[in-house]
């Protein structure tokens, strides 16, 4: 039996093309995030990452392509389907304080506001694709996992809620507040105080939501912020 003839070898260079792609996404999200997308070249991306031009356009096809993967890579890496996993065994309140700390502290993250700086920058010089771009892949995803995830919350009979997706929409204004804008603004003079308030924040998001819609027979039960 000819043994060589079923073994096919391993396709040369494949762990080194993952490698450079990530290469080229770490390059690429720096640059789009202190130059905006207008001033980022393909060409300062390909030096960055130390591969030729020839190799981004040929694991991304355009800069557009290669944009939309450094958004859609950042919002998966940080706010992963698990984040949304719903389970009947636990208590909403820690089903949804989970999603809440994560979304809080990630939309207030400094890279991440950096990144929004750069979109409204290229919003403001015409190019508003690059705005829905993020808007899709980001505002978008995270409103359908979190409306699945309140669905199931109200199956379950966990929540009591008319309007699903609005409801989505509240939770998510509300665990965050003014603080986002706060820090596109620069305001935020602590680093220190201003991750608690991130947190009491989200935590108290969170309360005023089940304030609102947990059911009727759940709502004697005074909802507390856990320490």
């Amino acid at each position: 039996m000819n043994t060589s003839a079923q073994i096919r070898p391993q396709g040369p260079g494949r762990p080194k093309d993952m490698e450079k792609r990530a290469a080229i996404l770490i390059a690429a999200k720096a640059l789009f995030i202190r130059n905006a997308f207008a001033g980022t070249s393909m060409d300062a991306i390909a030096a960055d990452a130390g591969v030729s031009k020839l190799t981004v356009y040929s694991h991304f096809g355009d800069k557009d392509n290669l944009f939309r993967e450094v958004i859609r890579s950042r919002i998966q890496d940080l706010l992963p389907e698990e984040t949304y996993f719903f389970d009947p065994q636990v208590d909403i309140r820690e089903t949804l304080l989970r999603v809440a700390l994560t979304h809080a502290h990630l939309d207030c993250n400094a890279e991440t506001v950096g990144t929004f700086r750069a979109i409204l920058s290229d919003c403001r010089q015409g190019n508003p694709r690059y705005g829905k771009l993020i808007w899709e892949e980001g505002a978008t995803r995270t409103h359908g996992l979190m409306e699945r995830l309140l669905q199931q919350a109200v199956d379950a009979g966990q929540l009591d809620i008319d309007d699903v997706p609005r409801a989505s929409m509240q939770f998510l204004t509300l665990i965050k507040g003014n603080l986002m804008m706060r820090q596109m603004f620069g305001c935020t003079e602590c680093p220190e105080s201003y991750s608690a308030e991130i947190e009491a924040t989200a935590r108290a998001g969170v309360d005023m939501f089940l304030r609102a819609f947990l059911p009727r027979g759940h709502q004697s039960a005074k909802v507390r912020s856990a320490p």
